[in-house]
């Protein structure tokens, strides 16, 4: 709350001093004085303010695509290596094998079924989801290796479920919002004053300045919805981030 406080304030007394110094001047200006020998700045005013705030909005799309990225590939990372570890089971003998990957088809069926929809509501993994994990890696690293392959293969199971247990962190920590409200509270104050800027300019009633002024204001829309949608990868576009598990396990994920 301190943090918002500060912002208030520091907004406020910006926007107080500026006009406090116009007043000031206005009132100490001499008889002489001519205003219409002043540039307008009104038109100089707008173009910045739209520089500015295309820039700030440029950096949060980046910054939410990035994001985006990085929870799309620790995502297909986390179900590459559960496909390895199911595969590679194949070394072992048929009962460990087997109890590996019905523990990896569990751990799959939960993930994209139940821990999925709960991520997208709350936020966080599912305690369920860790205790599947777990299994898994009992299974894997409980088993004692007896022969030369047994022993090559333990390894790289441990080092897969090593992996999807890391991935796994990196997506739930990524399960909430990437901007937080105080950039958010920006991107919208600033779509305000650029729309707002528009009124500024006595935008007249011709048809080609009602559709520029409509187009703008559609941009400026299209783009902070562009933001909104791309700040929560795993709450928005749910079938474009479970894909990677429905494809490497079309039959356990369809269950």
């Amino acid at each position: 709350m301190t943090e918002w406080l500060f912002l208030f304030l520091a907004v406020a007394a910006s926007c107080a001093t500026v006009v406090t110094v116009i007043l000031l001047r206005r009132r100490r200006a001499g008889e002489d004085d001519d205003p219409s020998e002043t540039p307008d700045v009104i038109e100089y005013m707008t173009m910045m303010i739209g520089v500015v705030y295309a820039i700030v909005l440029g950096l949060a799309i980046a910054g939410v695509w990035e994001g985006r990225s990085a929870a799309q590939e620790w995502t297909r990372q986390e179900a590459q290596a559960l496909y390895e570890v199911r595969e590679r089971a194949q070394a072992y003998p048929a009962a460990v094998r087997d109890r590996v990957r019905d523990d990896v088809d569990a751990y799959v069926r939960h993930t994209v079924a139940v821990e999925w929809p709960h991520m997208a509501e709350h936020g966080e993994t599912t305690e369920r989801g860790t205790a599947f994990l777990a299994d898994l890696r009992r299974t894997v690293t409980g088993h004692e290796p007896v022969t030369v392959r047994e022993t090559q293969t333990y390894q790289a199971l441990v080092d897969q479920v090593a992996l999807a247990d890391e991935a796994r962190a990196a997506r739930s920590q990524g399960a909430e919002p990437t901007l937080p409200g105080v950039v958010w509270l920006g991107l919208v104050s600033g779509a305000v004053i650029a729309v707002g800027m528009v009124f500024a300019l006595q935008i007249r009633r011709s048809g080609r300045e009602l559709v520029l002024a409509g187009l703008f204001t559609a941009l400026i829309a299209f783009l902070l919805f562009l933001v909104w949608y791309f700040d929560s990868p795993f709450t928005r576009g749910f079938a474009d981030s479970v894909e990677a598990f429905t494809a490497l396990f079309p039959g356990t994920a369809g269950d």
